[in-house]
């Protein structure tokens, strides 16, 4: 009684870590451009004009951003969007084609790894990786796709934990009632006094979106709520 849920969400914050990292020209232009980011790739997997992009095209494409990120095999994004594998392939080949940036950063990091044994996050936090030495062909492949993944996922996580950092410096500076009570993946969930609801909101956007400098963007969108489910 009394409190209410104020819920950010980063957006797409792994894409814009991926567009950061990899500096893929197209990726970086759309983010600062404000476009629909699946819909940018749809266009040009699809060579559509972006206006004429379907829906069913968007969701493809959607899969193919989101499966980048976690180094997607054919076989899988087959399974996901329900097309054979010669055609999943033929999309990944596309997407990697014309996002050239990206398709640099996989190759590099996975190199890099070979080498040292260890990715980094942005922040230097690493990650070893001996499956890239072994002698099974299934765990090389892990290894890969932890070495393409680890510096995305890992930067966002990291992202995240100085947000919270920063949200809860400024709570206690502010002498504030609200308290951080959930953290998940790109979310945070904070139970605030319903007299400090609008300084809270900005307090958590302003903080989220400055928690790094990266050279697209970092947007959290703010929602409120008397349960975690309507927050969305």
């Amino acid at each position: 009684e009394g409190k209410i849920y104020i819920d950010a969400d980063y957006s797409q914050i792994e894409l814009r870590v991926l567009a950061h990292i990899s500096n893929d020209e197209h990726m970086v232009q759309a983010f600062i451009n404000g476009e629909d980011i699946h819909k940018q790739a749809a266009s040009k997997v699809f060579n559509t004009p972006i206006d004429e992009v379907t829906k069913e095209q968007r969701s493809a494409a959607k899969a193919v951003n989101f499966g980048i990120v976690y180094g997607i095999s054919d076989f899988g994004l087959g399974e996901q969007l329900n097309i054979s594998r010669k055609k999943a392939k033929q999309y990944i080949d596309q997407y990697l084609e014309l996002y050239s940036g990206i398709k640099q950063f996989m190759t590099d990091v996975v190199e890099k790894a070979k080498e040292t044994g260890y990715v980094e996050t942005q922040f230097h936090r690493r990650r070893y990786i001996p499956e890239l030495k072994s002698s099974n062909y299934m765990v090389r492949q892990f290894g890969q796709r932890a070495a393409m993944n680890t510096p995305i996922q890992g930067t966002a996580a990291d992202i995240m934990k100085i947000a919270m950092k920063n949200v809860l410096k400024e709570l206690k500076e502010r002498n504030m009632k609200t308290k951080i009570v959930l953290q998940v993946h790109d979310e945070m969930l904070l139970e605030a006094n319903l007299d400090e609801i609008d300084e809270v909101k900005d307090l958590m956007k302003q903080c989220m979106e400055s928690a790094c400098k990266l050279n697209v963007p970092l947007i959290a969108e703010v929602s409120e709520a008397t349960n975690w489910y309507d927050c969305k």
